[in-house]
């Protein structure tokens, strides 16, 4: 990730991707963050709320509730915004499918910055992560 993007965005997902991406923005590293409320975890609605002087918040409810969503959105944003860059806050198991699925959606510079995923649920993601990218390479090609 350079050293400033345009916007931090926390994905939905396990893993401390909501603490990483408040570290970020607290240094100063985007204009705006914006956050998934997208399962597993509850965001908090003074953080949603917030009025940061160094970067504005904004929390969504992706529709459909996936990554498709996430991109679809944030797509949205960025052409309302004019954004160039945005870090992607996820873990590994996700990255290459965030990947795929946001340069759908946003043409321009796209970096995936990740937070460890718990060691107990790499089984499971791996086989989920399969499945999906299958799924965003195969079947739902568009933005």
């Amino acid at each position: 990730m350079p050293a400033r993007v345009n916007a931090i965005v926390v994905l939905g997902g396990p893993g401390n991707r909501l603490g990483l991406g408040l570290e970020l923005a607290s240094q100063g590293r985007a204009a705006f963050l914006v956050i998934s409320e997208g399962l597993p975890f509850n965001v908090p609605s003074s953080l949603c709320a917030l009025h940061a002087q160094k970067y504005k918040v904004v929390c969504f409810q992706p529709e459909p509730g996936t990554t498709q969503g996430e991109a679809e959105f944030v797509g949205r944003l960025a052409r309302q915004y004019h954004w160039r860059s945005v870090a992607l806050i996820t873990t590994p198991d996700q990255d290459t499918r965030a990947r795929v699925r946001f340069h759908r959606c946003f043409a321009d510079q796209i970096y995936v910055v990740t937070t460890p995923l718990p060691a107990s649920r790499w089984p499971y993601m791996i086989a989920y992560q399969w499945g999906a990218l299958f799924k965003a390479e195969v079947l739902q090609r568009s933005c």
